[in-house]
Protein backbone atom coordinates (compact mmCIF):
# COMPACT_ATOMS: atom_id res chain seq x y z
CA UNK A 1 0.00 0.00 0.00
CA UNK A 2 1.42 3.67 -0.70
CA UNK A 3 1.10 6.41 1.47
CA UNK A 4 -1.93 7.81 -0.80
CA UNK A 5 -3.77 4.62 -0.86
CA UNK A 6 -2.92 4.76 3.45
CA UNK A 7 -4.43 8.35 3.87
CA UNK A 8 -7.59 7.48 1.88
CA UNK A 9 -8.54 4.51 3.81
CA UNK A 10 -7.61 5.97 7.70
CA UNK A 11 -9.70 8.81 6.51
CA UNK A 12 -12.82 6.54 5.64
CA UNK A 13 -12.00 5.15 8.74
CA UNK A 14 -12.14 8.87 10.41
CA UNK A 15 -15.23 10.04 8.42
CA UNK A 16 -17.11 6.25 10.05
CA UNK A 17 -16.33 7.28 13.48
CA UNK A 18 -17.32 10.99 13.85
CA UNK A 19 -20.44 10.25 11.76
CA UNK A 20 -21.33 7.40 13.79
CA UNK A 21 -20.87 8.89 17.20
CA UNK A 22 -23.11 11.86 15.40
CA UNK A 23 -25.56 9.49 14.35
CA UNK A 24 -25.70 7.56 18.07
CA UNK A 25 -26.21 10.20 20.36
CA UNK A 26 -23.84 9.49 22.09
CA UNK A 27 -22.18 11.91 24.52
CA UNK A 28 -18.78 11.54 23.13
CA UNK A 29 -16.70 14.58 21.74
CA UNK A 30 -13.99 14.11 18.98
CA UNK A 31 -11.83 16.46 17.38
CA UNK A 32 -8.81 15.61 15.03
CA UNK A 33 -5.25 17.79 15.83
CA UNK A 34 -2.66 16.67 12.93
CA UNK A 35 -2.49 13.00 12.46
CA UNK A 36 -4.63 12.19 16.13
CA UNK A 37 -8.14 12.08 16.68
CA UNK A 38 -9.00 12.07 20.65
CA UNK A 39 -12.53 11.24 21.56
CA UNK A 40 -13.61 12.47 25.27
CA UNK A 41 -16.52 11.24 27.36
CA UNK A 42 -18.39 13.03 30.25
CA UNK A 43 -16.31 11.33 32.61
CA UNK A 44 -13.28 13.49 30.92
CA UNK A 45 -11.72 10.06 29.98
CA UNK A 46 -10.35 9.62 26.32
CA UNK A 47 -9.67 7.54 23.30
CA UNK A 48 -6.19 8.25 21.39
CA UNK A 49 -6.46 7.25 17.26
CA UNK A 50 -3.41 8.22 15.99
CA UNK A 51 -1.73 7.52 12.26
CA UNK A 52 1.41 5.62 12.38
CA UNK A 53 2.25 6.76 8.69
CA UNK A 54 5.56 5.32 9.24
CA UNK A 55 4.03 1.39 9.97
CA UNK A 56 1.08 1.70 7.38
CA UNK A 57 -0.88 1.80 10.78
CA UNK A 58 -3.50 2.74 13.19
CA UNK A 59 -2.70 3.52 16.78
CA UNK A 60 -5.92 3.32 19.62
CA UNK A 61 -5.02 4.20 23.02
CA UNK A 62 -7.84 3.75 25.78
CA UNK A 63 -8.03 2.83 29.68
CA UNK A 64 -7.80 -0.92 27.87
CA UNK A 65 -4.37 -0.53 26.82
CA UNK A 66 -2.82 0.38 23.58
CA UNK A 67 -3.49 -1.82 20.39
CA UNK A 68 -2.21 -1.97 17.09
CA UNK A 69 -4.10 -2.65 13.57
CA UNK A 70 -2.78 -3.16 10.38
CA UNK A 71 -4.49 -3.45 7.18
CA UNK A 72 -4.96 -6.61 5.46
CA UNK A 73 -7.67 -8.88 3.54
CA UNK A 74 -9.36 -5.46 3.21
CA UNK A 75 -9.31 -4.91 7.21
CA UNK A 76 -8.48 -3.45 9.74
CA UNK A 77 -6.95 -5.98 12.92
CA UNK A 78 -5.62 -5.74 15.92
CA UNK A 79 -2.21 -7.20 16.06
CA UNK A 80 -2.86 -8.62 19.77
CA UNK A 81 -6.21 -9.77 19.75
CA UNK A 82 -6.92 -9.84 15.81
CA UNK A 83 -10.72 -7.78 16.13
CA UNK A 84 -11.30 -5.24 13.35
CA UNK A 85 -10.97 -1.85 14.61
CA UNK A 86 -14.45 -0.30 13.81
CA UNK A 87 -15.46 -3.22 16.48
CA UNK A 88 -12.52 -1.97 18.88
CA UNK A 89 -13.69 1.47 18.70
CA UNK A 90 -17.28 0.76 20.10
CA UNK A 91 -16.67 -1.68 22.67
CA UNK A 92 -13.96 0.57 24.17
CA UNK A 93 -16.86 3.92 23.72
CA UNK A 94 -18.88 1.44 25.47
CA UNK A 95 -16.57 1.18 28.67
CA UNK A 96 -15.41 4.81 28.94
CA UNK A 97 -19.21 5.98 28.55
CA UNK A 98 -20.79 3.48 30.58
CA UNK A 99 -23.48 2.17 28.36
CA UNK A 100 -23.66 0.45 24.59
CA UNK A 101 -22.31 3.12 21.81
CA UNK A 102 -23.23 1.72 18.72
CA UNK A 103 -23.56 3.03 15.14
Amino acid sequence: MNTSQYHELVDAEWMAIEEGIDESGADIDYETNGNVLTLEFENRSQIIINRQEPMSEIWLASKSGGFHFAYKDGKWLCSKTGMEFMAMVKQECAKHAGEAVDW
